[in-house]
């Protein structure tokens, strides 16, 4: 089967196993990590056709012919992607597991809505968990990135 990830197309064997299984095992890609496993935490997330996605909920053969992102994607020629930016300069993470997802789901939000107010980013956001607490600082890098970007 053929993905499309980041851009590349790549001939993956997938059977039963989950995108994110396919990701990190067969294309190296270890930004999404599996933190619950059952699609609460959104340490998994990607982005599928612009739409975050839990990639441990999602099987691989249920994707192809669609554009799939990882937060590998999105630096480009040495210079991070706004939101990634953001998360540095508002401090928005401590031991930064969850923080692929926070970012990924933050690109989707923008893209869909460049000027969410502070309760459409807690809602778009509630599918991601920070065990560490660092909400405050995640809404504050939202909220900066999204002026970044306009």
């Amino acid at each position: 089967m053929i993905l499309n990830v980041n851009g590349s197309r790549h001939e993956v064997e997938a059977g039963t196993r989950t995108l994110l299984e396919v990701l990190r095992d067969d294309l190296g890609l270890v930004g999404a990590k599996e933190g619950c496993g059952i699609g609460m935490c959104g340490a998994c997330t990607v982005l599928v056709d612009g739409k975050p996605i839990s990639g441990c909920l999602t099987l691989a053969e249920q994707v192809p012919g669609k554009e799939i992102l990882t937060i590998e994607s999105l630096e480009k020629n040495g210079q991070l992607h706004p939101v990634q930016q953001a998360f540095i300069d508002e401090r928005a993470f401590q031991c930064a597991y969850c923080t692929p997802g926070f970012i990924l789901s933050a690109v989707a939000l923008l893209n869909e809505n460049p000027n969410p107010s502070e309760d459409d980013i807690r809602e778009y956001l509630s599918g991601n968990l920070c065990r560490c607490g660092s909400y405050q600082n995640i809404l504050k890098a939202v909220v900066e990135a999204g002026k970044r970007l306009r």
